[in-house]
């Protein structure tokens, strides 16, 4: 008799059904598993027989054949080990109660001694479990996050010899509802004070007042900034400290962030949930499959670990050109679709771009004290790396001079320096005033730089002053019709952070001169 024990597997960031069919059929002992497994779903065989003896139980001693249906799906991981175990088992008749099994989806992988071990992806297969109407069954370590999801019954079950008592008394193995505790704990950590990750508090930065406004700008509507400048003029140094100046995340968010991490296998054990933006970080010597995902099985990149969060690309230039190149349909439409001859996968990528880079080789090509060595011709192949169409989905263009010697010499913040924690007040202020706008028209928008082309009339309208200074601005900077929509977008922005309800001249200057910066000679 062929028995089913229900499981899954994970593709890109979804977990998809899959059914264990075990068969004990008679011939010399063997084990045969089909339906597209791989290396390591094959190696499960020596895993899974010795669990099962070192649990107590007895492993059959004839041909098994294991099918994982639908076979065209192709399966991957370890966590097939419970399900084949819990299969073999219920085929030989070692399991009382084993009508229970039919109610219940299995996932997790086993130690030789039979002990269960996490793995990724939990809060998918807890996704997948609600949405088939099953009990989800998982390691004690995955517990915490599957129980995210609500009506949804989850099981930790420690060790494979515990099974059976699973299925007899499944209530003592059933763990409580977590999301409101866990989220309200969250909630309380990331909105307490500034992120964790923010180990520079902006007043503690000496100078650079116009780069300080230009992260406020960004962090408030989520736009992409690129700074420039000599060694040592603080471009690192603001960008650690722009992560303290983001909003908190919503529960929703977190939850999204949390699935990311939890299929990269990298979401906290302590908490089992992603309460803080993340901020990531790659060595320009990153491949196109770190920053943008991939591999044989597509797995999530930099870019989509750093969703609803900050990409920092530092020195921005030494990263290869076709890497750079990749960016273009995350920046733009918040996703990136990576294509295998078997599949397609789509994984979000809505982050904050934020990138530095030196204006030279030598890096003081328009320092007022250090000279440039650099010919012209060196800073051309230098610069070439950044193509038009990745300048052009950078909203804020800024240059980060050197610091005079009076700004270098001064003890402690200055007077009119402000705290990361005052300038995030404004920030979440004139994100409040952004969700506001967008509830009110029925969009699914969180800010002014996700606005679409069709929404900027309505959304970004310029009264007869600012139509004139953009109408100049066009001609002065070469704007392209993309360049130009992210100009609205930017001093859209800047209204709501002043609280105004139109785009005023003053606001379009504003976001006019975040454009001044060229990255030729």
């Amino acid at each position: 008799m062929v028995v089913h024990i229900h499981t899954s597997c994970l593709q890109g960031l979804e977990a998809h059904s899959v059914r264990v069919e075990v068969d004990l059929a008679q011939g010399l002992p063997e084990w045969r598993i089909v339906g597209l497994p791989d290396t390591l779903v094959n190696e499960s065989r020596d895993r899974v027989r010795s669990a099962v003896k070192n649990s107590g139980f007895e492993f059959p001693n004839r041909k098994v054949v294991v099918n994982l249906a639908p076979a065209s799906l192709r399966k991957e991981g370890s966590g097939f080990d419970l399900p084949l175990a819990a299969g073999i088992l219920r085929a030989a008749g070692a399991l009382a109660g084993d009508k229970a099994l039919d109610k219940l989806l299995l996932v997790g992988e086993l130690s030789l001694e039979g002990e269960l071990r996490p793995l990724r992806g939990a809060l998918s297969v807890a996704l997948l479990a609600r949405e088939l109407g099953l009990g989800l069954v998982v390691p004690p370590a995955n517990a915490k996050e599957a129980c995210l999801v609500d009506g949804l019954s989850v099981y930790a079950l420690p060790h494979l010899k515990q099974l059976p008592q699973l299925l007899q008394q499944p209530d003592h193995f059933l763990q409580p509802f977590a999301a409101p505790a866990l989220l309200k704990q969250a909630l309380e950590e990331s909105q307490h004070g500034s992120h964790a990750l923010a180990t520079v508090d902006l007043a503690d930065i000496k100078g650079q007042a116009m780069a300080k406004r230009a992260l406020e700008i960004a962090a408030a509507g989520g736009h992409n900034l690129l700074m420039a400048g000599p060694p040592g003029s603080g471009k690192s140094l603001l960008a650690k400290a722009f992560v303290g100046l983001l909003p908190p995340m919503d529960l929703e968010e977190m939850l999204e962030v949390s699935r990311i991490f939890s299929v990269a296998g990298l979401l906290p054990k302590e908490l089992g949930l992603m309460h803080q933006r993340p901020f990531r970080s790659p060595h320009h010597s990153a491949s196109m499959a770190g920053l943008c995902g991939g591999g044989t099985y597509p797995r999530p990149g930099e870019i989509t670990l750093a969703h609803r969060g900050v990409l920092f690309l530092d020195e921005m230039v030494e990263f290869p050109r076709p890497v750079l190149e990749m960016l273009r349909q995350p920046l733009e439409e918040g996703t990136v679709t990576i294509s295998r001859a078997n599949q397609s996968l789509a994984f979000p990528a809505r982050f904050i771009l934020l990138a530095a880079l030196n204006p030279c080789p030598c890096g003081f090509r328009g320092d007022t004290q250090q000279p440039c060595t650099c010919g012209a011709k060196q800073v051309e192949r230098y610069m070439a790396k950044l193509s038009g169409p990745i300048l052009d989905r950078i909203d804020i263009h800024l240059e980060v001079p050197r610091l005079s010697a009076q700004e270098m010499l001064q003890q402690g913040p200055s007077a009119e320096a402000q705290s990361s924690l005052q300038v995030r007040q404004r920030v979440v202020a004139a994100r409040a005033v952004q969700a506001a706008r967008f509830e009110g028209l029925g969009l699914a928008l969180r800010t002014n730089s996700e606005l679409g082309p069709s929404l900027l009339p309505q959304c970004c309208r310029l009264n007869e002053a600012g139509q004139k200074l953009m109408q100049s601005a066009l001609t002065r900077l070469n704007l392209s019709a993309r360049g130009y929509d992210r100009m609205l977008r930017l001093a859209r922005t800047i209204a709501d952070l002043a609280a105004s309800p139109s785009i005023e001249a003053p606001h379009l200057a504003e976001a006019l001169q975040f454009r001044n910066w060229q990255r030729g000679v």
